[in-house]
């Protein structure tokens, strides 16, 4: 085989790896609507061909599921398994969990850990309150980062370019709520570093309201951790409580962990 040759067979590999990615990644985006293959296709902008064989493929090695008629595609197992090694690999997680505990207990609202990862926030842990419960878990689940309180107080810990990378040109709309000017996001984020906390109006959730406080033992800040309050019971006082609370516990996690993330390639892109 010649070098051409070569080069010709290294490039369709990473372009067959470059789908497996893209293909995992739209049917865990969409855990609650699983997908046909014409969908696939033309989302993807994938031959039909090459999209049934890759599905097929997938599935038998358990990362792709199908219904019974076999023209439905989700998210498989295998994701699963490897979502949950990350969450186990994590060096702060099993430090900072503890202290969402300490929130929840004291508070009774529901408290979340997020990551900045490209233009979303990922959700890595979540503690519900026991007053109202969701039907479904949000660990793993990510937002864009402009529509959370989670993502901003992270964006507001960056400016210039720095911030450019983790929002997109146009701002999408989750809600009716959400900021969808780029201006105005920009003073909302001002805000947020001058006040040391984010927050947003049911921008992903309509009747909630969150506040958020980044979490500096890294710079910039990577994770944040939220409080999710239902408008109906949220009162001047108790917003001024759940905030100090958050700061508190802000202050005393990035005590904690800045000796142990100092120099820490864990973020490194």
């Amino acid at each position: 085989m010649t070098n051409s040759e070569e080069s010709d067979v290294a490039v369709r590999k990473v372009k067959s790896a470059v789908r497996t990615v893209e293909l995992l990644e739209y049917l865990a985006a969409r855990p609650d609507q699983p997908a046909r293959i014409r969908e696939i296709s033309e989302d993807l902008g994938m031959p039909r061909s090459s999209a049934h064989a890759l599905l097929r493929t997938l599935m038998a090695q358990g990362w792709v599921r199908s219904d019974e008629s076999g023209t439905l595609y989700g998210i498989g197992v295998r994701a699963l398994l490897v979502g949950t090694s990350y969450l186990d690999g994590d060096p702060y997680l099993p430090t900072i969990a503890p202290y969402l505990d300490d929130l929840r207990q004291e508070l009774d609202e529901t408290f979340h850990l997020g990551r900045l990862d490209g233009l979303d926030v990922v959700y890595l842990a979540t503690r519900e309150s026991r007053q109202y419960r969701r039907t479904a878990s949000r660990v793993g689940r990510r937002l864009p980062a402009h529509a959370t309180a989670l993502g901003k107080a992270l964006l507001a810990d960056r400016f210039g370019v720095e911030r450019d990378r983790h929002v997109p040109d146009r701002l999408t709309a989750i809600t009716p709520h959400t900021t969808t000017d780029r201006g105005l996001l920009e003073e909302q984020l001002e805000t947020a570093r001058i006040r040391g906390y984010a927050t947003d109006d049911e921008e992903n959730t309509e009747g909630v309201r969150c506040f958020a406080v980044a979490l500096g033992y890294t710079r910039p800040a990577q994770d944040a951790i939220s409080a999710s309050v239902p408008l109906a019971r949220l009162t001047p006082d108790r917003e001024r409580v759940i905030v100090e609370a958050l700061r508190a516990v802000g202050d005393k996690v990035t005590r904690v962990l800045r000796p142990v993330a100092n120099g820490d390639k864990w973020f490194a892109q």
